[in-house]
């Protein structure tokens, strides 16, 4: 195992509220410039992501052109941190070679039958969805193909990841649902024939019927499911577009899915600090699923997460509380994600995540109109933040690896504020989830607004670990094999699933 991080305290903030230190370029940016006077962060709605909706779209903004300046321009604004700050010819000059794109997000649908309160697509900083078309048309999804047969042939792929995305992606058809994922394999087939291609759906579940069950296990592709809790009393902010429940639809798909384990990839859940954490993880477990995924809320520093207080670690509570739960059970049926992939990083393990550790960002999304953009999550930072101006017919993968927002999601400890460089956790942490850096009219180059949960949570898990490994060491002279089905080992399986399985295995690192 490396190092040990179980004891010390958490690095005190200079101010006693914020934890960052004064800004320390790397040799890849030139000097800070001073931030635009007054920034509007514009819209934040509660930071908590989930699936969500709405119907007709606004009119567009005007030529693509005029668009495309328009968005530099609010890059440059709300977060000169990469974008005005980051010479990517430099860092390329550098050493900092790019990371090719593993994960592919197709939004083949861009509206929800659901319209919860908190979603990050349709009720945060981001408007975007307006103007989008509803559905991803045959021509897209043919040419959304092709650039990725492309991408994986030019860079020898042994497996790419497809998350089909809304929107609820379930609103299609059953006999149309797998149409992108077809359309993809046949194209890989073609130009990159040793590249394995695995698919998930992320839904909210309430459009889950026998039909399409049966249409996406036909084509491999495994359901991920969004809930925020496995109660009624969980899930009130899950309402349609009438204000009526979404729970018992959620429900019955789950219960469906349950039936049908081959096709069953987990639970996303965020955290929310109104409910008992206990009482969440064992309603959940109700649902049988192979993983839940825990999700902090989408929060940044513009707009904290609730219960955000100086001094307090509220979600490290929320999680430990269920770790400890999940760490004793006598067995482990249900993985959960986060913990593991910290496991993994504490034992030197590589892992998939973007939201934990130093691994690359590879992850696009192509939005219903053709349009590439970064990661989702992103949305809750201010409006076009996850924008490229790049298109599938004008831009390949290739062109999106330099642009400023992914190359500095691909700069590992360059990429991070000086304090989270000089951190005894960074490699676990790796600053966090890049989303939660942000603060309007700086960007994406703080430490976490999470950092000191971060660190709690991170010490903790650690600390349990390394009980085990003590407890599990055989004594002199006693056979090394007679501790192998004690906790540490399963603390080293458990841990070594993530790197060795990716995002298949479980359910995507995007909320529906």
């Amino acid at each position: 195992m490396r190092r040990a991080v179980t004891s010390g305290t958490p690095l005190p903030a200079p101010d006693g509220s914020d934890p960052t230190p004064p800004p320390d370029p790397t040799p890849t940016e030139p000097p800070d410039a001073a931030p635009p006077a007054d920034p509007d962060p514009g819209p934040h709605a509660d930071a908590h992501p989930g699936p969500g909706p709405h119907a007709d779209a606004h009119p567009g903004p005007g030529p693509r052109v005029d668009a495309a300046v328009a968005q530099q321009v609010r890059h440059a604004r709300y977060a000169p941190w990469p974008y005005t700050r980051l010479d990517v010819a430099a860092a390329r000059a550098a050493g900092h070679r790019p990371h090719p794109i593993r994960q592919f997000v197709l939004k083949t649908r861009s509206r929800c039958n659901l319209a919860c309160t908190y979603c990050y697509v349709y009720e945060m900083a981001d408007q975007g969805w307006r103007d989008q078309p509803p559905a991803m048309t045959p021509a897209t999804i043919a040419r959304a193909a092709q650039r990725i047969a492309e991408h994986a042939a030019a860079h020898d792929l042994p497996r790419i990841d497809l998350v089909l995305h809304g929107g609820e992606p379930l609103l299609s058809a059953p006999a149309q649902l797998a149409a992108p994922v077809e359309a993809v394999r046949t194209a890989v087939a073609g130009a990159a024939p040793s590249t394995r291609v695995t698919a998930t759906v992320q839904t909210n579940g309430t459009l889950l019927t026998r039909g399409r069950l049966t249409a996406l296990a036909a084509a491999g592709i495994r359901v991920g499911v969004s809930l925020d809790g496995g109660l009624p009393a969980h899930n009130t902010r899950r309402v349609d577009h009438a204000g009526r429940p979404g729970f018992a639809s959620a429900t019955r798909g789950l219960r469906l899915l349950a039936r049908h384990p081959q096709s069953y990839a987990g639970v996303l859940c965020v955290v929310d600090l109104d409910q008992d954490p206990i009482e969440t993880y064992e309603s959940l477990l109700a649902f049988d699923p192979p993983s839940v995924g825990l999700l902090l809320p989408l929060a940044n520093w513009s707009a904290p997460p609730p219960g955000h207080r100086p001094g307090r670690t509220p979600y490290a509570d929320w999680l430990l509380a269920v770790f400890e739960r999940w760490w004793h059970d006598g067995v482990r049926g249900t993985r959960i994600r986060l913990f593991e992939e910290i496991i993994a990083l504490l034992l030197g393990l590589p892992t998939t995540t973007e939201t934990l550790g130093l691994t690359p960002a590879a992850t696009a999304v192509i939005e219903t109109d053709g349009s590439i953009e970064q990661a989702d999550s992103l949305k809750s930072a201010y409006e076009g933040a996850a924008a490229t101006g790049m298109t599938l017919d004008t831009h390949s993968f290739d062109q999106l690896l330099d642009h400023p927002g992914l190359a500095a999601r691909q700069l590992g400890r360059d990429a991070l504020a000086g304090w989270c460089r000089a951190c005894e956790l960074v490699d676990v942490c790796g600053g966090g989830h890049y989303p939660h850096r942000y603060r309007a009219g700086e960007g994406f180059r703080r430490p976490s607004v999470y950092c000191a949960d971060l660190q709690r949570l991170i010490r903790h898990i650690a600390a349990a670990v390394q009980r085990a490994a003590q407890t599990t060491r055989p004594a002199a002279g006693a056979p090394a094999a007679e501790a192998s089905d004690a906790p540490a080992a399963e603390a080293t399986e458990a841990a070594g699933s993530p790197a060795a399985e990716a995002p298949a295995d479980h359910p995507p690192a995007v909320a529906s």
